[in-house]
């Protein structure tokens, strides 16, 4: 099967930090042209700056966009199991081709407590439900023996991994090979290639809001065989993703750093990241190395 590449589509606002559907419109259709599929409503999209309606007009905007050009993942994931579940409806009803399902933050959870929770969503939609580890910012994590006993469900078609760590990495790797309906989506920006190489069946990626085409570059060029040419727009895709992310919080900066391309993207809601014009200087500074300014 050839491999995918999502981005993690960022959400955009207007000046008056409201939801701007036909910016967001139009960033769907940038990813489209550079073959990307579309992950909306996650970390990259400020999910947890948006009202429950605002998630669902979101979604709905995105999918009729994407017009089953490229595949659409969407997250419902919210603290609460019962919340969780009406987003994963509502999203299972617009017609997602996947319901991304973050661990539950703020609330310290067992891992049967995580199992419980995703089995009550993947149970309640029609639409596959994949998992969602980010221990980083939930302070929750689906231990590789959780994910091996949920990839027994019928419904729960794989995982997005934005851990970071190559190690558990690999360990849902090797979930995904004991069991093959199971696909791992990598979500770290310098593993793209290197998790391909080992099983994944694609990316999700924040970076590809910036670089779309040096994304696509890497699954194209794995898929046909070229690995030096993976291998060289990995190089560059990991180099970006250095020099960005020393300046701060990624999702800001991905965020920031494509305002400074196009600000009809806006600004991330408060209290995100303010403007700083020293700060937007030095990542026009790297869009120039990059020849992306």
């Amino acid at each position: 099967m050839p491999s995918t590449a999502f981005v993690a589509l960022v959400t955009c606002f207007d000046n008056e930090e409201r939801l701007d559907l036909d910016a967001t419109r139009a960033q769907v259709r940038r990813q489209v042209a550079a073959g990307n599929a579309i992950m909306t409503a996650g970390t990259n999209g400020d999910f947890t700056a948006l009202t429950h309606e605002e998630k669902i007009a979101l979604v709905e905007a995105v999918v009729d966009e994407a017009s089953g050009r490229v595949p659409v993942f969407a997250n419902a994931g919210m603290p609460a199991t019962y919340e969780t579940i009406l987003l994963a409806k509502a999203f299972d009803r617009i017609g997602v081709d996947g319901i991304a399902v973050i661990t539950p933050f703020f609330i310290a959870c067992t891992q049967d407590g995580l199992e419980r929770h995703f089995l009550h969503v993947a149970d309640s939609v029609q639409r596959p439900v994949y998992l969602y580890d980010i221990p980083a910012r939930t302070q929750n994590h689906i231990k590789p023996e959780t994910a091996r006993r949920l990839a027994e469900h019928g419904n729960i078609a794989g995982i997005k991994d934005s851990g970071g760590a190559q190690e558990t990495l690999a360990q849902y790797l090797a979930v995904s090979r004991e069991v093959t309906s199971f696909d791992v989506y990598s979500g770290p920006d310098h593993l793209v290639l290197w998790s391909l190489q080992n099983g994944a069946a694609g990316c999700i990626s924040g970076l590809g809001n910036v670089m779309p085409e040096t994304l696509a570059e890497i699954v194209r060029a794995y898929d046909a065989g070229n690995i030096s040419e993976a291998e060289a727009a990995q190089k560059r895709y990991t180099a970006f993703r250095t020099d960005l992310y020393e300046l701060g919080y990624p999702p800001a900066m991905v965020k920031r750093a494509l305002w400074c391309m196009d600000p009809a993207v806006g600004a991330s809601r408060q209290p995100a990241l303010l403007p700083d014009q020293e700060q937007d200087h030095a990542i026009r500074k790297i869009l120039g190395k990059y020849d992306l300014a």
